[in-house]
């Protein structure tokens, strides 16, 4: 069987809370006899800071794990990413949305969707309204506001590549539903990439053949496996494991300052204690 090879990738808009050393230990634990990554996912400029990532590494450091360096940093990996949308460009399954949110409500509401029938992973999904937009009209607001983000047109993609599934370590074989995240964005006008995207793109180029991640990104994993079979990139295995709550059974946030591992550092628990606190104990 191939060596696993795993990553752990946050995005430095924050300090890391216990749930993410759980997700970190996991990743790491997951790659043994293989290789363990860090990826740092700093797309979104106007969130992410430097002195989140020194201590995201730091933090990492201290609950005494290793992994392969350098770190990829996605904010260097914009040649990768035009390529990709390149790709997608050519093949037709790419369309300029000029919508904003509050637009998206609105047609959303004026269509009767209920939001828990709406609901989405990033949201409401987009009701299509720039989909249908002629050539010329497309043009014409392309130079008014000086760019657009791009979205996949789910469905012509879906029929570009046929069925397709995905392995889970929870889930077992998945088929996959192109449809279910609807027309997602894939470039935003103002970073030129977005999550699923970057994340595609840069698995394959770091050879992760096992991702590990929370749960709740189980639904993404429909549209990259839908990206993955658009770029002819390999579809690694997936293992989505169970999020940690707090007391009151809430998910764990970066809001959620009281469980950040610089907390329980600063508190004088152990990297050993903060190990076993997620479930990891020696």
């Amino acid at each position: 069987m191939t060596a696993p090879v795993t990553r752990f990738a946050p995005s430095p808009t924050g300090f890391l809370h216990l749930g993410h050393g759980y997700a970190a230990l996991f990743a790491a634990a997951a790659a043994a006899g293989g290789r363990f990554l860090v990826r740092i996912e700093d797309i979104d400029a106007g969130r992410c800071r430097p002195a989140f990532e020194t201590a995201i590494l730091e933090d990492l450091a201290w609950l005494g794990l290793a992994w392969e360096t350098p770190v990829l940093r996605q904010s260097q990996r914009g040649p990768a990413y035009r390529t990709a949308l390149a790709r997608l460009i050519d093949l037709g399954v790419l369309y300029p949305c000029f919508c904003t949110r509050k637009e998206i409500a609105a047609e959303i509401a004026r269509a009767g969707a209920a939001p828990q029938e709406a609901a989405g992973l990033d949201g409401p999904p987009y009701p299509g309204t720039c989909r249908h937009l002629s050539g010329q009209e497309r043009k014409t607001r392309m130079a008014a506001m000086g760019g657009a983000a791009l979205r996949i047109d789910a469905a012509k993609a879906a029929g570009l590549v046929g069925a397709l599934s995905f392995t889970d370590a929870g889930e077992g074989e998945v088929a996959v539903d192109p449809l279910l995240l609807g027309d997602a964005v894939l470039a935003r006008k103002d970073i030129g990439t977005s999550y699923h995207l970057a994340v595609v793109v840069d698995d394959a180029h770091q050879e992760v053949n096992l991702v590990t991640r929370g749960a709740d990104l189980l639904p993404s994993t429909h549209l990259q496996r839908l990206l993955q079979a658009l770029l002819d990139l390999p579809a690694p295995r997936y293992h989505h494991h169970p999020l940690i709550a707090d007391e009151t059974g809430a998910r764990l946030a970066k809001r959620n300052d009281a469980r950040a591992i610089r907390v329980l550092r600063d508190e004088g628990m152990s990297p050993a204690e903060v190990r076993a606190l997620a479930g990891f104990p020696d």
